[in-house]
């Protein structure tokens, strides 16, 4: 195990079934989001609501959520005052998917039912040929006078987008147009030439809510398969109600059914889907829950947060991705509660100033069957511990004094540390961290968790890297504010 310690490898290996239990429950953002919600208030943290105000005290914890796909927890320390900062992890909870169209039905082809979907980031690459596909997501009800939202899982094969033979020759070998080459099958329904009249379609043509109904199967499902909206109304409970919601709308997705699951011939692997980044998010706010004996508030003088983003694989640039306004306008309200109204640029300016960002997200562990790909000494390995991702180029925030910080924090908590680089020769990816310390001026480092087969429909971590993931994020957020003070001089 490279010389991770005897006791910090045991302490990881609790943490091995109940992240797999996660992934497995969880395929969405917006379930992931749902559950993280459940087991916060379970912990005792506060839900807050963007519209309403904010009583925020000393000693308090709280979550606020967004769009249902993004999250901020926090506690505050009982000793914190006007001005001191913040230890942040923050990562994201979007994967690669392909999610249904607007109008996911289309015509039928050789009597096959298919959907309608668009490749979310880099899915539908050739991973995602004759996998077993399931269908998740958020839908929208009319129920009596309001809109609600439920969340619902089709969790057995419905979907599978199928190879063409090699038998076939050159038609079978590629490349393939994602548009019509990729279409998944969902059913049988005869040879009819299609299934529905596209000029007959109305998408989203309710009447006016006002003095009318929302459309019912007329219109918001008559868009999408039939046989769709019906498994979607059972699994909601509401197939065969008298007076049964309406599904205005919905926000669904194809992942990968497989459960996530241990492997190797001593078990030290985790195969799952969806590890980018739900692996680094999941260990970071089981850091927050999970370290009581040492984050008791009263011994804290800092705001500890973990942060779930989405959007982060398409730039990060909607409402709920990194680069919103999320992060900085709620710590500026934090601030606003805490200083007893007397809030401004330069409160806010010391709070950043005094605050330090790990942007966690997962990298690349080395690979035995393309070690020409990796630079010999930053080619970090499973079951070690975090890893430090650096860039010469700007597309990382670490720097000598970020990992002088994270390093003394892990340290502290008999954790392991690793780097990753990638060659000049070769390119490499981005991640929320430069562009949350560019706004708001904050230290930054980008520290994760290493995983096998990046950007595959199903990949591999450690079966120890959840647990030392928890323990490095750990030392990080009960450590930092005595570290910072060795840098500051105080």
């Amino acid at each position: 195990m490279r010389n991770t310690p005897k006791a910090t490898r045991k302490a990881a290996e609790i943490y091995c079934k109940p992240f797999c239990d996660f992934m497995t429950k969880n395929p969405t953002v917006f379930h992931a989001v749902d559950s993280q919600k459940k087991e916060l208030i379970d912990a005792g943290y506060e839900a807050l609501d963007e519209r309403k105000k904010w009583d925020i005290v000393p000693g308090g914890k709280y979550f606020v959520e967004r769009n249902g796909s993004s999250l901020l927890a926090f506690s505050v320390g009982e000793n914190y005052k006007a001005g001191n900062g913040c230890a942040i992890i923050a990562g994201h909870v979007d994967a690669l998917t392909a999610k249904l169209k607007p109008i996911s039905e289309v015509p039928n082809r050789a009597g096959y039912v298919q959907l309608g979907v668009a490749p979310y980031a880099g899915a539908l690459n050739s991973t995602w040929w004759d996998r077993d596909l399931g269908i998740a997501g958020r839908v929208l009800l009319k129920d009596g006078d309001k809109i609600v939202t439920k969340l619902v899982n089709l969790n057995w094969p419905i979907a599978r987008i199928p190879t063409l033979a090699p038998h076939f020759g050159a038609a079978a070998a590629g490349p393939f147009n994602k548009e019509t080459q990729m279409v998944p099958i969902i059913g049988l329904e005869g040879t009819e030439t299609s299934a529905i009249d596209p000029q007959n379609v109305e998408p989203f043509s309710q009447p006016s809510i006002i003095g009318g109904e929302w459309g019912g199967l007329g219109h918001f499902a008559n868009t999408q398969p039939r046989a769709l909206v019906e498994a979607v109304r059972k699994e909601l409970g509401i197939a065969g109600m008298k007076d049964a919601p309406t599904i205005v709308n919905w926000e669904l997705e194809l992942y990968d059914v497989q459960p996530a699951t241990v492997g190797g011939l001593n078990k030290e692997f985790i195969y799952a889907g969806r590890l980018d980044d739900k692996l680094c998010s999941w260990a970071a706010m089981q850091a927050l829950l999970s370290g009581r004996q040492w984050n008791d508030a009263k011994y804290s003088s800092v705001i500890k947060m973990v942060g779930w983003f989405d959007d982060e694989e398409i730039g990060s640039k909607l409402r709920q991705g990194a680069a919103s306004n999320f992060l900085p306008s709620t710590i500026e309200r934090i601030v606003g509660c805490l200083g007893k109204g007397k809030t401004g640029p330069n409160l806010v300016g010391r709070t950043y100033a005094n605050s330090f960002l790990v942007s966690s997200d997962v990298t690349h562990a080395v690979n035995p069957n393309f070690l020409g790909a990796y630079l010999e000494n930053h080619s970090p390995h499973l079951n070690v511990g975090l890893t430090v991702s650096a860039s010469a180029s700007g597309n990382m925030s670490t720097d000598a004094v970020s990992t002088a910080i994270f390093q003394r924090c892990i340290d502290g908590v008999g954790g392991k540390v690793q780097v990753f680089q990638n060659r000049n020769d070769g390119g490499g990816g981005g991640t929320i961290g430069p562009m949350l310390s560019m706004m708001t001026g904050m230290r930054a480092i980008d520290a994760g968790i290493v995983q096998l087969s990046m950007h595959s429909i199903r990949a591999t971590t450690g079966s120890l890297d959840p647990g030392l993931g928890v323990i490095g994020f750990m030392g990080f957020l009960n450590r930092f504010e005595h570290v910072d003070k060795e840098f500051r001089g105080d």
